[in-house]
């Protein structure tokens, strides 16, 4: 028995009646996307992990509410970035985030981020501090303006602008350091 053999409807079916083998294959059909999701927020693998089972359990424990019809994945992903985020809130003792300075300027666009692997990106993201890392992802990534994340994260709009623009800052510096590291070919 395969994720793609059967359809979602059958899946989501399959799991409303608590039959673990469906459980099983929408947790594989939607395993590798999500962990996508979940890795862009986390600082490691093994934080992505936590974030992308206790998203799951989510999904599940939530799946009598999903509107038969829509798109289910849109609905994980939404339950996994809202995981993420509130993975992010229960992490931070002591939020990270920077007060608003002014004029700070857009950063140059460089031509060389087609030279580096989406891993290399990924980790580049993953090192940011987890407050311009959550600002950055929910911005760049999901699309949420500035003043929503404020809301969200409990911060002003400036500051998640404020945070925005270190992050990019901080994420050009590091792939100008991958540019100039002579140890690393770049293709």
């Amino acid at each position: 028995m395969k994720a793609f053999d059967f359809s979602e409807e059958a899946i989501v079916e399959g799991c409303l009646q608590e039959d673990r083998k469906f459980q099983k294959l929408l947790y594989e059909r939607y395993y590798g996307a999500m962990m996508t999701v979940c890795l862009r927020y986390s600082g490691s693998r093994e934080e992505a992990r936590d974030i992308l089972h206790e998203g799951f359990i989510k999904v599940f424990t939530n799946l009598p509410r999903f509107e038969r019809g829509t798109n289910l994945g849109a609905w994980i992903r939404r339950i996994m970035v809202n995981t993420s985020i509130d993975f992010y809130r229960r992490a931070a003792k002591k939020p990270d985030f920077e007060e608003v300075t002014p004029n700070i300027g857009e950063p140059d666009s460089f031509d060389i981020i087609s030279s580096i692997s989406a891993e290399e990106i990924l980790r580049l993201v993953q090192s940011l501090s987890p407050a311009y890392r959550t600002v950055f992802n929910m911005y760049v990534i999901e699309g949420y303006p500035h003043k929503e994340i404020g809301e969200i994260l409990g911060i002003s709009e400036g500051t998640s602008k404020s945070n925005l623009s270190k992050a990019r800052i901080k994420l050009q510096k590091m792939v100008l350091n991958l540019k100039n590291d002579t140890s690393r070919v770049i293709k």
